[in-house]
């Protein structure tokens, strides 16, 4: 009878050891697939950061009086760049994509551009990279997610409080772009 309590107790304790190193690789994980899900965004920002500046340059040659758009293209652009964290990274880039549409509005009012086949090859590389910055976006909340969730969960969430896993901060669209637009018919 003793030996069958000891063989009972050394099965607890294996199974027990056996769930704290899943729970502790669970997190660790997905503590990566955030940190992969970010490079892919940064990635895409990257590849964006690239084209604008010939956007601005073929853009200059029709339009040069429109220097202070083409500026805020170039500061919103900097300021993707120098960003460290999700936040500053999702407030810069929410400033560019918002300069990049002032920049298309005002190429609507030059033909000669719009009709340009390198603006036209840099707006659809645009356009496509923008696409694909979106569902990088989408794919890292969708992995934060799954992270916190791990985080917070019982008995999980006892695994990262006693190793120091942080919950992760979501890629944000700003308000002004969440705001459910005015349509007019006149």
């Amino acid at each position: 009878m003793d030996l069958l309590i000891w063989i009972i107790i050394i099965i607890l304790v294996i199974i027990v050891i056996v769930t704290i190193i899943h729970m502790y690789n669970n997190l660790v994980g997905l503590r990566n697939r955030v940190k992969n899900s970010y490079a892919q965004i940064d990635v895409q920002l990257k590849r964006r950061n690239d084209l604008i500046p010939n956007l601005v340059e073929t853009v200059k040659g029709y339009a040069s009086h429109e220097k202070g758009v083409l500026e805020e293209v170039t500061k919103a652009r900097t300021g993707v760049m120098n960003a460290t964290t999700v936040e500053e990274t999702s407030a810069a880039d929410n400033q560019l994509t918002g300069a990049l549409k002032t920049l298309f509005a005002v190429a609507e009012n030059y033909p000669d551009l719009k009709a340009n086949s390198n603006f036209q090859q840099l707006q659809s590389e645009l356009t496509d990279t923008e696409d694909k910055i979106s569902y990088a976006r989408q794919f890292y909340n969708d992995v934060v997610l799954k992270y916190n969730n791990a985080c917070q969960q019982f008995p999980s969430s006892i695994m990262a409080r006693m190793f120091g896993f942080k919950e992760e901060t979501y890629f944000e669209a700003p308000a002004s772009e969440t705001a459910v637009p005015e349509v007019k018919f006149e």
